[in-house]
């Protein structure tokens, strides 16, 4: 893809924050597990109101502030295996060994140096993702390098913290979350801001993903890792972009916010030129009385208010795209969401929606509204449409200074909306409930690269390079060394668990019903010789559709068993008996003709190496 940008010249810096679940046994301050649940198992649920509380030097974080502006309430889904310190009616536990352990493991793929004495800390967050009003972090190392093509990027720290609860959906009075994956332990990398490109973001993404999975102890799945992805331009301003869930989605989210910020600075300056500014809100309820606009209509007729805001110097500007199908209108609007209401019209876009140009008119004279001038409105309940109006005209004073420091939520185009403020140092204060520990690194050892373990898997067990990779970034690389060392042959072992579970998903069967038990049975009974090697597939997609069984079990129901050395060489001698004359004229060059015969005649339950074996030695002794 070719850029439409010179970065270096624009100034760009970024840096990324990697989120990864961790695959321990228990959560971060409890003894729950950590496997995720279905919302329908849900055994009870209880509600919550969180509002923000001062730091200990009596701030008030601004991002939790806009958030408690908000008056929601919010609902948890609990579970037989939900415990107190998830419901937040108990202390929390100390910080779970195996968690720390294995984030010691990330700090030295990091080269990160671990901290003397690792503290926790409680982050303000009133958004009802924690049950408690905030999130426990605690620091474990900083100072840490990786490589990138264009150069080195640094690691700022790591950090282990506890998971937020997941969103299940809205409630007529909030939200409703699950706290299955509440607690669940959580390292949090950030890098220092040494990205210079796009691709490069994506490639330092690439290798802390890599570096994650190499242990061999973090989740994998939807919703497992999550990017946050910081970007500035020199004139412009630093914004947080989360909840990037896929790796590809990063190089187009910095192209998409480079281009944004560039476009709001012409903006800015164009509002400049203008002599550009905001008047104060105004109801203009009356005049939309005998509307045909359908939104407008119906916040009238439950008692609901129509505020408007002028914009002096911003006709046709507030639809002025920014990034595609995002336009400074979009941003406005954002804003008004946060605050409950449904959007925003304004006069780029008028008439439309049922306003007609009489209504428009008269809604620029109300407010004194020139042809230069553009004008915002909102309608919604009263309450609602005053906040939301407000922001409105708190972001449009901030279009004409520039780019604005905030949160912007990652969509899947490439492009982003607003969320809250940038948060400060005031969200953080020390938990008081859980003892510091000492993090001791001297006994971690340091996991092999899954880098390396392509290569060791091609030098070693004789894979090619692209079946290599695939097993040592698959999800099941643990279970592929499992069996391996148990003597499975390595080749039908990769090829099963990559390739064989491939097609069975893509012929609709329910591949995700197997165990690695079961997986590892089948393979266990291919290297016995209880079962043709040509045979695993089919014997898993029968235990796929019966994953109550075992793969023994199925074996012995499904009769797929392979044939035993006794009826191999007597299928083998009928069939060369049958050939005689075709053996004693052209001996050994028969074997190819007779090899596809003989096993046909044994319906696939043998191997085709004891097969050949078996005829090689017939041939051999009748010529």
């Amino acid at each position: 893809m070719t850029d439409a940008y010179d970065y270096e010249e624009l100034g760009l810096v970024a840096g990324l924050e990697i989120h990864q679940q961790l695959d321990t046994a228990t959560k971060l301050f409890c003894s729950c597990p950590t496997e995720r649940r279905d919302p329908d198992e849900s055994t009870h649920r209880f509600s919550r109101y969180l509002h923000p509380t001062k730091s200990e030097l009596g701030e008030i974080d601004e991002a939790a502030l806009e958030e408690s502006r908000v008056d929601r309430e919010f609902e948890y889904l609990a579970y037989d295996t939900t415990c107190l310190v998830e419901a937040d009616d108990e202390p929390p536990h100390r910080i779970d060994g195996e968690a720390l352990d294995v984030a010691l493991e990330i700090v030295r793929l990091l080269d990160a140096e671990p901290v003397d004495q690792a503290h926790v800390m409680r982050k303000l967050v009133v958004d009802g993702s924690n049950t408690s009003g905030f999130q426990r972090s605690s620091l474990i190392a900083t100072d840490g390098e990786i490589e990138t093509s264009e150069g080195p990027v640094g690691i700022e720290d790591l950090l282990l913290e506890e998971e937020s609860a997941q969103r299940i959906g809205g409630t007529e009075s909030g939200v409703r979350w699950s706290l299955d994956r509440l607690g669940i332990p959580l390292v949090e990398i950030g890098t220092s801001p040494d990205i210079s490109s796009p691709e490069q973001a994506l490639e330092a993404a690439e290798r802390i993903g890599m570096l994650l999975r190499s242990t061999g102890t973090v989740k994998r799945g939807l919703g497992t890792i999550r990017q946050d992805v910081n970007v500035s331009i020199a004139e412009g301003a630093r914004v947080e972009m989360k909840g990037v869930q896929s790796l590809e989605d990063i190089a187009d989210l910095v192209r998409g916010e480079v281009g944004r910020q560039v476009e709001l600075l012409a903006v800015a300056e164009e509002l400049t030129d203008r002599e550009a500014s905001v008047g104060d809100p105004v109801a203009v309820s009356e005049l939309f009385a005998d509307t045909d606009s359908g939104v407008i209509a119906g916040a009238l007729s439950d008692d609901g208010s129509v505020m408007a805001v002028p914009l002096y110097g911003f006709d046709g500007l507030v639809g002025r795209e920014l990034q595609p199908d995002r336009r400074l209108g979009t941003e406005l609007s954002d804003h008004a969401k946060r605050h409950g209401a449904g959007g925003i019209f304004h006069t780029d876009e008028l008439p439309a929606y049922g306003v007609t140009d009489d209504e428009v008119e008269a809604l620029r004279e109300a407010v004194d509204a020139g042809p230069d001038d553009a004008v915002a409105i909102v309608a919604d309940d009263t309450q609602t449409a005053e906040s939301a109006i407000d922001a409105v005209a708190a972001r449009a004073e901030t279009a004409i200074e520039g780019v604005p420091e905030e949160t912007r939520g990652a969509d899947e185009d490439g492009t982003s909306r607003y969320l809250r403020p940038l948060p400060g140092a005031a969200r953080m204060y020390p938990e008081t409930d859980v003892p510091p520990v000492e993090p001791d690194p001297s006994e971690v050892e340091t996991p092999e690269l899954l880098t390396e373990k392509v290569e060791r898997y091609q030098s070693e067990h004789g894979l090619d390079a692209g079946l290599a990779e695939q097993v040592a970034y698959g999800r099941r690389m643990p279970l592929f060394e499992h069996v391996v060392s148990d003597g499975v042959d390595p080749t039908l072992a990769a090829g099963t668990l990559e390739s064989t579970l491939t097609e069975l998903r893509r012929d609709d069967l329910p591949v995700e019903n197997l165990s690695d038990d079961q997986l590892a049975g089948a393979l266990a009974l291919a290297r016995d010789g209880d079962l043709p090697k040509g045979s695993v597939g089919d014997l898993l997609a029968a235990v796929a559709r019966s994953p109550e069984l075992t793969a023994e079990e199925t074996l012995e129901r499904e009769d797929l068993g392979g044939a035993s050395e006794d009826e191999v060489q007597e299928a083998v001698r009928e069939v060369v008996e049958r050939n005689s004359e075709q053996v004693e004229a052209e001996g050994m060059a028969a074997f190819s003709g007779l090899m596809g015969e003989a096993m046909g005649a044994l319906g696939g339950k043998a191997d085709g190496e004891a097969v050949s074996a078996a005829l090689r030695a017939e041939i051999q002794r009748r010529t």
